[in-house]
């Protein structure tokens, strides 16, 4: 190795010294020694591929940590129980006595909180120690204007939860309501920043997953950037242009796919290997409230439709609370699991079905998925019309209709996409080295995807006139 290393040198060398060489062959010569040299040394080509790893550099916002890990505070030193939760169901109650000595606490078990906890592993992520932090997509950076996008680690979902939990009738009320306070406390606090008033705070990430999130101030953050677990109950219906009929016309929109990024719901069933599947006896499986309001009308027709068909089980309650271990035997020994909307399109039923490699069955005509272009559901899932769901008869046997071998590939593929929806990196607090192919980095890759876009709209509000402002539109399709 090393003679051949001498002998290119010798090539290079004399091909150099010949003096009727033009400039641009001398040129070439000093790229190939700069090469040669840079790819023969190990330890620069190690810092070279960390370097090109980090794709999209995050500044985090100041907030102060009352308005994050503080709220983890309030939650597990509160001894009230969450009135939502069946009185029984006392393991998914704060425990003030298991974290006292704990610099960063765990997200609640509770399964209504759990299943939003997106926030929680992003910003355990970015705080992480640097060394630590190579598999990260996202570079966190300390000098703003080397951002590419701005993170506001704000516990959105957690704080309204422990509103609602606590006092479920003041959370659409400002007075008394400690949400409120503390939305507005973050928004008082950001856009009086030098980052908001550089791009009107469209490089700014929010991470939005319980639906209600942030309600009261959402008007004054829609030109964020938004992670959000869909889009339902985000539109308003013009309803003077549609005679409220056409669930197409918009007054106006918070949300888009051109800017914002749908993110996975956190599992909560545990994550079933392809080499521990077994047989599967029952066709089709869904636990869940069969009464849900706006889109869930499908889902009580659904179930009126299919609770006595043989080889479909459909059980009453919310999923996980007080049954996982009925919920984990229901998705594992079923081949399909039946995913309709309910109050919003979509629901963490998804990705517990995913976790199972239980066959989801989505009959959700408005649903918006996380990681799209990323990765192919049609691949591991069945999408349904919500007209031909609903037809007597149909589902089952259109269900019927896939062979063994096709049942067999859709679960080959979801385990291949399990990993994509795993946010937790089993480390206390989430503060460790997260996996290169989980949920945190795909949602980084996903706002990164849209950073020309968002750079476009910083420039296009530069450049218009005092008094002019930029419409909210959304063309998402």
């Amino acid at each position: 190795m090393a003679l051949k290393n001498n002998t290119n040198t010798n090539i290079i060398s004399s091909l150099c010294s010949i003096p009727t060489l033009f400039l641009s062959l001398t040129l070439l010569c000093i790229l190939s020694f700069t090469l040669f040299f840079l790819f023969s040394n190990p330890q620069i080509q190690t810092q070279i591929s960390l370097h090109s790893h980090h794709s999209i550099n995050v500044y985090i916002s100041d907030l102060p940590r009352s308005l994050n890990y503080g709220l983890l505070d309030t939650y597990w030193s509160s001894s009230v129980p969450d009135s939502r939760l069946p009185t029984h169901s006392q393991t998914h109650q704060p425990q003030p006595h298991l974290h006292q000595n704990l610099k960063f606490l765990p997200y609640p078990q509770n399964p209504l909180i759990k299943q939003y906890s997106i926030e929680y592993w992003i910003m355990a992520d970015l705080i992480t120690p640097q060394n630590l932090r190579s598999a990260s997509f996202a570079n966190r950076v300390f000098d703003l204007e080397q951002a590419d996008v701005v993170f506001v680690p704000f516990f959105a979902t957690l704080s309204a939860e422990l509103q609602l939990g606590m006092a479920k009738g003041a959370f659409r009320k400002k007075v008394g309501n400690q949400d409120y306070e503390r939305q507005r406390e973050v928004l008082d606090f950001v856009t009086k920043t030098p980052a908001w008033n550089r791009s009107g705070g469209r490089d700014h990430v929010f991470v939005l997953t319980d639906p209600v999130a942030m309600w009261h101030v959402r008007a004054e953050i829609a030109p964020a950037i938004l992670l959000v677990v869909d889009f339902g109950g985000w539109f308003r219906l013009d309803s003077k242009s549609s005679n409220g009929s056409s669930p197409d016309m918009i007054q106006h929109t918070q949300v888009s796919l051109l800017k914002d990024v749908i993110v996975p719901y956190t599992h909560l069933l545990p994550r079933l290997h392809l080499s521990e599947d077994q047989s599967r006896q029952t066709l089709l499986y869904f636990k869940g409230a069969k009464h849900r309001h706006r889109g869930g009308i499908v889902r009580e027709k659904l179930w009126d439709l299919l609770v006595n068909e043989p080889g479909v089980i459909m059980e009453e309650g919310f999923p996980n609370s007080t049954g996982m271990e009925q919920s984990i035997r229901g998705m594992r020994t079923s081949e399909f699991c039946l995913h309709p909307a309910g109050d919003t399109p979509t629901s963490c039923r998804l990705f517990d079905a995913i976790q199972s490699l239980c066959i989801p069955v989505i009959v959700s005509d408005n649903i918006e998925l996380p990681f799209e272009g990323m990765i192919d559901y049609s691949e591991f899932s069945v999408f349904v019309a919500v007209n031909d769901a609903l037809r007597p008869n149909w589902l089952v046997g259109y269900l019927k209709s896939f062979s063994k071998e096709q049942k067999n590939k859709f679960r080959q593929n979801m385990a291949l996409v399990q990993p994509i929806f795993e946010y937790d990196n089993g480390h206390p607090g989430g503060i460790g080295p997260i996996n290169p192919d989980g949920a945190v980095n795909h949602i980084w890759k996903k706002v990164h995807q849209k950073l020309p876009m968002i750079k476009e709209a910083i420039v296009r509000e530069k450049r218009k006139p005092p008094g002019v402002s930029v419409p909210l539109r959304c063309h998402c399709t």
